[in-house]
């Protein structure tokens, strides 16, 4: 049984980039964290994305779960990226302690868009965050459907 909190990382897997969101020590709110580039292959990339959750145990911001948006087109086909996805996911388990789920990520970087031009007119600076907050908006979905992990089911896939 997991405790009824839960911080959480929610990552958007991009072809160039990589965004990253935390949730608050509650679990319950997302909020967009930071881009990192996206270089080498899964095994590379999966490293890269473990060094991030090691950083941020070793600053008392320790995650106690990974959500992977899991891309698919919205007939629920796989897409390009979804090999790729699912080949860092699989490393990820390997290299963390901590659960890895897939989020379906259908629509969020749509979503993202809409919630950053609110705020922001011009395109070029939403552009430079618009992968942080698709992370974010992924890492809500699942935060909002009660997180397998934080309510304890003892599942780890994010689509139920």
């Amino acid at each position: 049984m997991y405790p009824s909190w839960v911080r959480a990382l929610g990552i958007d897997y991009g072809q160039k980039r990589i965004g990253l969101a935390l949730s608050d020590a509650s679990g319950l709110l997302a909020r967009p964290w930071k881009v990192i580039g996206r270089e080498g292959n899964a095994v590379q990339v999966a490293a890269a994305l473990a060094r991030e959750v090691h950083v941020l145990a070793a600053s008392d911001e320790a995650v106690s779960v990974v959500v992977v948006g899991y891309p698919r087109r919205l007939s629920g086909e796989a897409t390009e990226q979804t090999l790729a996805v699912e080949k860092v996911t699989d490393r990820l388990k390997v290299l963390l302690t901590v659960p890895v789920v897939l989020q379906d990520e259908r629509l969020s970087s749509h979503e993202a868009e809409e919630l950053l031009a609110r705020r922001e007119k011009d395109w070029r600076k939403r552009k430079l965050r618009l992968d942080a907050m698709s992370a974010a908006v992924i890492l809500q979905d699942y935060l909002d459907r009660g997180g397998a992990v934080r309510t304890g089911s003892g599942t780890e896939d994010g689509n139920t």
